[in-house]
């Protein structure tokens, strides 16, 4: 069994969305992402997605784009993203599908590591800051510490996080974010949400011993990332 991650699909298969506006690269990038899934995960397999599913505003859109992801191989833990307006119930969306689990003050387990995670937010701890993404970003930093806190309780010691922001700001100081991950022991970060230009500097490698992985689509060539 391998663990594999990808983020940021945008699939849109009810709503007209073509991703292509943001470059030539995006041109069918489902039909690639199927592709390069189907020739390398496998059924044994656990692939975490960060984020960003479905340009869908609501369940009843967004439940053809959860089957075309449910049709793939694999078993699939996910986070919400910020373009994720279908995401309803957290209750209702882990009855949908054997083989899907969504993340949201809880978390999942693959071999003897703890899945947790949340969405995160736009960095929010400058002074210009408005209070609305002070508010959302202190949620966000609850939500990660119930998931990382339910694995613990739960006996694990091992913990993989995805967020779909990225947790820091462009200058890659320490933010509350990161001061989770190190205390908690967190082992790797998946996140995504940056496209284009902003690839251009992103935070990666092991800082304080965590390992920051990127996986958006764009960035990975739409291609599923070996993450163990």
């Amino acid at each position: 069994m391998s663990l594999y991650a990808i983020s940021d699909l945008h699939l849109a298969l009810t709503v007209d969305k073509p991703m292509d506006i943001f470059g030539d690269k995006w041109s069918n990038h489902h039909e690639r992402i199927k592709e390069n899934w189907i020739n390398k995960v496998t059924s044994e397999d656990t692939i975490l997605i960060a984020g960003d599913i479905s340009w869908s505003i609501n369940m009843e859109e967004g439940l053809m784009d959860l089957e075309w992801i449910h049709n793939l191989p694999g078993k699939k833990l996910i986070v919400k993203g910020n373009h994720d307006y279908w995401w309803g119930s957290i209750t209702k969306l882990n009855s949908l599908y054997d083989d899907m689990n969504f993340i949201q003050n809880n978390f999942f387990a693959y071999e003897d590591y703890g899945i947790c995670g949340t969405r995160g937010w736009t960095n929010a701890e400058g002074e210009n800051a408005s209070e609305h993404d002070k508010k959302i970003y202190k949620r966000e930093l609850i939500r990660l510490r119930l998931s990382l806190e339910a694995a613990v309780k739960a006996g694990y010691k091992k913990f993989i996080v995805m967020i779909h922001y990225p947790p820091t700001n462009d200058k890659f100081e320490e933010s509350e974010f990161t001061k989770i991950f190190k205390e908690f022991n967190v082992e790797k970060v998946i996140y995504g949400h940056l496209h284009g230009p902003s690839l251009k500097k992103v935070m990666e490698g092991v800082i304080d011993g965590v390992e920051y992985i990127v996986t958006s689509c764009d960035y990975i060539g739409f291609d599923p990332l070996k993450i163990i």
